[in-house]
């Protein structure tokens, strides 16, 4: 039996995000995300206008007047949500954290998918596989996607978006589009610690080892359409004047004080955010893959209409 607060709290995302998608993205969404190919649908008579190289020969040698081959896009797809629920996406200086923002996210986009009949999965990831929920269609299995990116438990606080791109290959087989929702922060890369104990061990390393967050997005996106929407808050990319602060990693447990009101101290802290923000941007370019950033003090809905318009236009001119 699923809690009233929790079936409320789903209910509200449902009706805010069902309104954005009717209202404006559902038609981005299928103009953005193609389909994998055109199925051969009927033949028909020629009509002024028709492409000579869809002329059906035979049928028009049998009938001794031209005939068409007529095909329809195969518009079915397969939206696979790769959602991050590391340590960090507790924070929100907002009355949204990252990880109800996500959620929400996933939802915009899970409900788009089955209003043009396509499938939705779901994968939730720290710095292990969390949960796979398989592809499929539908309200009810839309609705236990948001309920899982909203209140599963995670196990772990780290992040690992290497294996969840390595599980993402592995169960699935068709091309999708496989969308990470992260805040991208805390990527692991391989320590001493961990390289010694391989060798310790005698175990050759892992491809996951040796790969980096760039290679296995790049790769990912030769077998699939992969699109990173990064979650962030106002406050990880500048700091308040609040005094002295004694404040937490959530992911490392490491602790550090700082003392807000040095105004250098804010900039020089800006400044990193800023250089470490240009670093995501260059790996998701050489990556070759498109990104959107959103803020949980700001407004979604025009965030992603602007990245759907920028895409479809660009795919257009391609």
């Amino acid at each position: 039996m699923i809690p009233r607060e929790i079936l409320k709290k789903i209910r509200q995302i449902e009706v805010r995000t069902n309104r954005l998608v009717s209202e404006t993205l559902a038609g981005q969404y299928h103009s953005v995300f193609k389909g994998q190919g055109m199925n051969f649908d009927e033949v028909r008579e020629y009509q002024p206008g028709d492409e000579v190289r869809s002329i059906d020969w035979n049928v028009t040698a049998r009938m001794n007047h031209p005939f068409v081959k007529k095909f329809v896009e195969e518009r079915e797809l397969t939206v696979m949500l790769l959602v991050d629920l590391s340590g960090s996406g507790l924070f929100g200086s907002v009355s949204q954290s990252k990880r109800e923002l996500a959620a929400e996210i996933a939802s915009v986009l899970a409900f788009s998918a089955i209003r043009n009949n396509d499938k939705v999965g779901l994968i939730l990831f720290t710095d292990c596989i969390e949960k796979y929920i398989p592809p499929k269609k539908g309200r009810r299995h839309v609705l236990r996607v948001i309920r899982e990116t909203l209140f599963h438990e995670p196990r772990r606080t780290g992040t690992d978006l290497i294996q969840a791109l390595e599980f993402l290959a592995r169960v699935t087989h068709r091309r999708s589009i496989a969308v990470v929702i992260s805040d991208f922060l805390g990527q692991n890369n391989p320590s001493k610690a961990d390289i010694r104990e391989n060798l310790r061990r005698r175990v050759v390393l892992s491809d996951s080892l040796a790969q980096t967050p760039v290679t296995a997005l790049r790769q990912a996106n030769r077998r699939h359409d992969v699109v990173a929407v990064q979650i962030t808050d106002r406050f990880e990319l500048e700091l308040p004047s609040l005094g002295r602060l004694v404040l937490k990693d959530a992911e490392t447990g490491e602790v550090v004080e700082i003392n807000t009101n040095d105004e250098r101290k804010r900039q020089a802290f800006a400044n990193r955010q800023k250089k470490a923000q240009q670093e995501r941007q260059r790996m998701f370019r050489a990556a070759g893959i498109d990104s959107i950033q959103l803020r949980t003090d700001e407004p979604y809905g025009a965030g992603l209409g602007r990245f759907f318009e920028t895409r479809e236009k660009r795919r257009r001119h391609a």
